[in-house]
């Protein structure tokens, strides 16, 4: 971990207008905070270690501490301390509570003032570890001043830049020069939208503060040339770095993403070009001007404000590349994914996918956008709770899975693997039709292709087959898996990964459940057991116990005996017309299983 700090802090040290190392003095610091809809000052002051009346002494125009107004930015006190060899931070503790996540705790609590990288470089937990309870270092970056700019400023807000914003704007608010501004900050583009710049701030008194003098006895000029000597022995280690390790480790897997661009530039509707504009996502692999036949690229501008500036209400889902964001897009309701720019390689293949790929039983894309983060706007799957709605409709949500897969399997080329499937990943319209969803880890192959892949292990535990956990071997017979599991969960109410007992920690997967009770003398009573009480006494079960069969054939452990898509549409097909009313709608109330709901 202290590797990723040293870069992360390298980083920030040799690009132009961010926060430099300083020496080892301490002192006031200001943070701007851009207040968010549902937040209040007993949280700022509590996430930043501080008392409301602190607060409020640096914002008069607060007259009732009970109403502040989103979208609106707060003036924070905090102290500027010397972290890592004389680097100008402040670390605030944050007690990790349910739901919370790098990106949650940086964009939303921390108003971007710090960010999701360095959240991981001085924590020691991963993105999808961090246990609840956990105290988290967040690291903020501060200012003490420059003498070489003026030393009648020594006290500065941190200010986190905001999409549409502009020098001549930023310096007006703040009642400076312009030059004064671009001065402190050399080299930055007031008008990129994200990142820190540092502003001149008043005390409490509305009085700005002169710099102090560092009690050090080096003198400036001396500070200075250890500081050059030091950033170039840096970078001559990063180099060195980079040259024997990382280009070493990247060049296999380099090769195979480039690849994967080389197949995504020749297909039909989808586009990788560089643009003469040459926008940038900043993000390791650089990304420049995405062109995307027949969707909709949208300004950054427009999704904020559709979504609140992505107001935590307007939040109705989380994956493991991004959350999940309700908004109105010219007059469309629409789901808007925003994703870690980490997640390139997966953003790039939900957009292959869906420009390329239509089926009533897939999700729409509506858009994209490439600034800030990596969006994806889908056509909005407008339903409520489907334990209140959802009457009789169990084998038609099954039936229209099971056709979007048979579709991407069997009627595209190439043939795309989902890899993915689960109950999470299934959406329910308005008409209680389904659609399969998230495509981020497909991956493609050639037609009618029966040997399988091996690839990196990813995807959901409790929906994976022996041969991908144990060996990566990938195949449509993978969905097929996945999908049986989806089917058992249907059946019992349980999820896919079952606690055995409330005491005891052991957990065991739904389909060995169901191998269980297949294994009994007594099938039918066994399988009885496993089915959701809560359907009561009226569901036939005989069209359980088919289901219960099919999900068996589709979890077999030997991929080659498991029925492709197309036999398992025409079963549930066949099923489907023998049963008229087949009463499955209090699987649906346990919300935290069947999540196939809207948006979610």
């Amino acid at each position: 971990m202290k590797f990723n700090i040293f870069l992360v802090l390298l980083a920030l040290n040799i690009f132009p207008g961010e926060v430099k190392p300083q020496s080892n003095q301490r002192c006031d610091a200001l943070a701007s905070y851009y207040i968010w809809e549902g937040s209040n000052l007993t949280f700022i002051s509590t996430v930043f270690s501080t008392t409301i009346a602190n607060i409020l002494s640096y914002n008069p125009q607060i007259t009732n501490q009970d109403l502040i107004n989103s979208g609106t930015r707060l003036i924070v006190p905090f102290s500027c301390d010397s972290i890592f060899h004389g680097f100008p931070a402040h670390q605030f503790a944050y007690q990790v509570r349910s739901g919370n996540s790098y990106l949650t705790i940086a964009q939303l609590f921390y108003s971007n003032l710090t960010t999701v990288d360095m959240m991981r470089a001085f924590n020691e937990y991963g993105d999808a570890s961090i246990p609840i309870g956990a105290q988290l270092n967040v690291t903020v970056n501060c200012s003490c001043g420059d003498a070489r700019v003026s030393r009648d400023y020594g006290l500065f807000v941190t200010y986190p830049l905001r999409p549409g914003q502009s020098l001549s704007g930023i310096a007006s608010g703040f009642g400076l020069p312009e030059s004064l501004l671009q001065d402190y900050n050399p080299g930055v583009d007031f008008r990129r939208g994200y990142g820190l710049v540092y502003i001149p701030g008043r005390d409490r008194s509305g009085n700005y503060r002169r710099l102090v003098s560092s009690s050090s006895g080096i003198s400036g000029g001396a500070i200075a040339g250890i500081s050059v000597a030091a950033i170039i022995g840096a970078i001559l280690l990063l180099v060195c770095f980079y040259f024997v390790f990382y280009r070493r480790r990247k060049s296999r897997a380099g090769s195979s993403f480039l690849k994967d661009q080389r197949i995504d530039n020749n297909s039909n509707g989808f586009d990788i070009t560089e643009s003469e504009s040459g926008r940038l996502v900043d993000n390791a692999l650089a990304l420049k001007g995405i062109t995307v036949d027949k969707s909709v690229e949208f300004m950054y501008e427009e999704l904020a404000e559709a979504t609140n500036n992505f107001s935590i209400s307007n939040k109705i889902g989380q994956g493991g590349f991004g959350a999940v964001y309700y908004g109105e897009l010219r007059g469309e309701k629409a789901g808007i994914k925003k994703m870690d720019m980490e997640a390139t390689k997966e953003f790039l293949a939900e957009l292959k996918v869906l420009t390329r790929v239509h089926h009533v039983n897939l999700v729409r894309l509506i858009g994209y956008c490439v600034e800030d983060s990596l969006f994806l706007v889908y056509e909005y799957i407008d339903n409520g709770n489907l334990s209140q709605h959802l009457r009789g409709k169990g084998l038609q949500i099954a039936l229209d899975s099971a056709r979007g897969l048979e579709y991407i399997h069997e009627h595209t080329v190439p043939v795309y693997i989902h890899r993915d499937i689960k109950t999470a990943n299934i959406l329910i319209d308005t008409n209680f039709r389904a659609k399969v969803a998230d495509f981020g880890l497909t991956k493609l192959t050639e037609v009618g292709g029966g040997s399988s892949l091996q690839t990196r292990l990813m995807g959901t535990f409790g929906y994976m087959p022996p041969e991908y956990a144990q060996y990566g071997d990938i195949s449509p017979k993978v969905d097929v898996y996945a999908f049986g599991v989806v089917l058992f969960e249907l059946i019992s109410g349980k999820e896919a990964i079952v606690k055995r007992s409330e005491v005891i920690t052991e957990s065991k997967g739904l389909v060995a459940l169901f191998d269980e009770a297949f294994n009994e003398p007594d099938q039918t009573e066994s399988l009885q057991k496993l089915v959701d009480p809560r359907l009561g006494d009226e569901y036939p079960l005989d069209s359980v116990s088919k289901v219960a069969h099919l999900a068996k054939a589709c979890t077999h452990e030997n991929p080659q005996l498991r029925p492709s898509m197309r036999s398992i549409v025409v079963a549930l097909m066949t099923l489907s017309s023998s049963t008229e009313d087949w009463d499955i709608g209090s699987f649906y109330q346990n919300q935290g299983l069947v999540n196939l709901m809207s948006g979610r």
